[in-house]
């Protein structure tokens, strides 16, 4: 059935997942209720609408590219549904006889999905904060309001290392709500102090001298260094970042190929047993590109090359990488320095090399920035995800509506008819996209716009009373 879906063409298949949801659509709001059967008899049609809707979601993620985008499954009608309700229905019956549109995630929005991992966190945190509570009574000790939060105390000047320290020492508290002091610093956090450690931290972080990430110009992106350490506890702090941005609804200016997001959700629930492998998945020639194009492109020029390989390259199962101006060997495979690439195993050969490059040579980095994502994102929502949604909630959509901002845009001391502010927005939606992207970041620290869109950014102009002559 699935090569029977992606041979109809385009067209063809997207008319029937729109008619599919419209059906669904119609079927759970009924514009002429009496013209319908009553819901008793016809419990079937939904969850078969969804089931079919699922088929067509494999059938268009078996072939590259897609014939239509992951979205077009979204069915926005389901926004406004009781979407707790499902999720519990799905914790509770798993993909039993009880159905529960959790069970077909393709057809939940990104939007829908946000609100569910949202709503999750926040009774993670209410339970986490009541049972801190429950503690203190019972040992007849005086409960403090500071117990119900994860109170981040950081110095300016050493702002990578306090933080490691607090994340390390408060790992109890990290499904608690979120609040950063600048240590020597007069200021309440009301959010904004959050946004600045978070910009401060990944800035440190993620610079080339720090040595944890390799920033690779071509794909203008950031990949996990495959320099050996004694301790990864670092990479664990940088997952648990990203989970604590996802968790307390904050976007991060991180570039991150779409491979690390896939590597995230694998699997999307921490296996008990902690010799299994964790953050390891298939990964293709595909990837590589979206990270090192240029040797994509030379693996992909050593499939296609038409001459004799083996006399022309020379080349064995074995890769050479620089580590602090020492050059390493690593085998591919038992013995790979003693086996020739040749016609027949160039295949094996390259799917090997991209393997080693995005999972084996990074495995202690990256299971321990896992390992720091899933501490405090643990969650089965996480199971309804695709890595692209991930990203998403990681970083944002890069999709910029400056009309949508000026419509949701708040004012204090002035009104939106004020000269002032029609200059302002005149200007703005004259800029550039790079302009309008530059004005973002400094604005709210990423030039990405949440999942809610522009409405969630709460941007807000106020008048400054103090006189100025500028």
């Amino acid at each position: 059935l699935l090569h029977v879906c992606f041979r109809i063409s385009q067209r063809r298949f997207k008319q029937l997942v729109d008619r599919l949801l419209q059906f669904i659509s119609l079927r759970l709001f009924p514009a002429k209720p009496e013209e319908f059967p009553p819901m008793v008899k016809c419990t079937w049609w939904i969850p078969s609408a969804a089931k079919v809707l699922a088929l067509f979601n494999a059938a268009n993620s078996l072939v590259s590219p897609p014939l239509i985008s992951y979205t077009d499954f979204y069915n926005s009608t389901l926004d406004h549904i009781d979407l707790m309700e499902e999720y519990h229905n799905w914790q509770c019956y798993g993909n039993s006889h009880r159905f529960s549109f959790c069970q077909y995630p393709c057809i939940i929005s990104i939007a829908a999905k946000k609100v569910i991992i949202q709503r999750d966190s926040e009774q993670q945190m209410i339970s986490i904060a009541r049972q801190s509570l429950v503690d203190k009574v019972s040992r007849r000790q005086k409960p403090d309001m500071n117990m119900l939060f994860l109170n981040v105390k950081v110095r300016r000047t050493h702002l990578v290392s306090d933080s490691l320290d607090e994340l390390a020492r408060k790992m109890a508290d990290l499904k608690k709500k979120l609040k950063v002091t600048f240590v020597g610093e007069a200021g309440l956090d009301m959010g904004g102090l959050t946004k600045e450690w978070f910009l401060l931290l990944i800035r440190q972080i993620f610079h080339p001298d720090y040595g944890m990430f390799t920033y690779h110009k071509d794909s203008h992106c950031h990949w996990f260094s495959s320099f050996k350490c004694d301790n990864y506890s670092e990479f664990r702090l940088v997952g648990a970042l990203m989970g604590l941005a996802v968790y307390n609804s904050i976007t991060l200016d991180i570039r991150f190929p779409p491979c690390c997001y896939k590597k995230l959700l694998s699997p999307p629930i921490v296996p008990c047993d902690h010799n299994t492998l964790v953050g390891i998945c298939d990964v293709t020639l595909d990837d590589l590109f979206q990270i090192m194009p240029e040797l994509a492109h030379g693996l992909s020029e050593l499939l296609s090359y038409e001459g004799n390989v083996e006399e022309d390259f020379y080349s064995t199962f074995q890769v050479f990488q620089e580590e602090f101006g020492v050059i390493k060997s690593y085998n591919l495979k038992p013995n790979g320095d003693k086996i020739p690439v040749t016609n027949q195993n160039r295949k094996e050969y390259v799917q090997l090399y991209v393997d080693f490059l995005l999972n084996k040579s990074i495995y202690k980095q990256f299971a321990a920035f896992y390992y720091g994502f899933h501490s405090v994102c643990a969650s089965y929502a996480l199971l309804l995800l695709r890595p692209e949604e991930v990203e998403i909630l990681v970083c944002g959509s890069p999709e910029l509506d400056m009309s949508a901002l000026q419509r949701s845009t708040q004012y204090e001391g002035y009104q939106k008819t004020d000269l002032t502010i029609r200059y302002f927005w005149d200007v703005v939606l004259g800029f550039s996209l790079d302009l309008q992207k530059k004005l973002l970041h400094f604005a709210t620290g990423s030039d990405r716009v949440p999942v809610g869109g522009m409405a969630d950014l709460n941007f807000k102009i106020s008048k400054s009373e103090t006189s100025t002559n500028w």
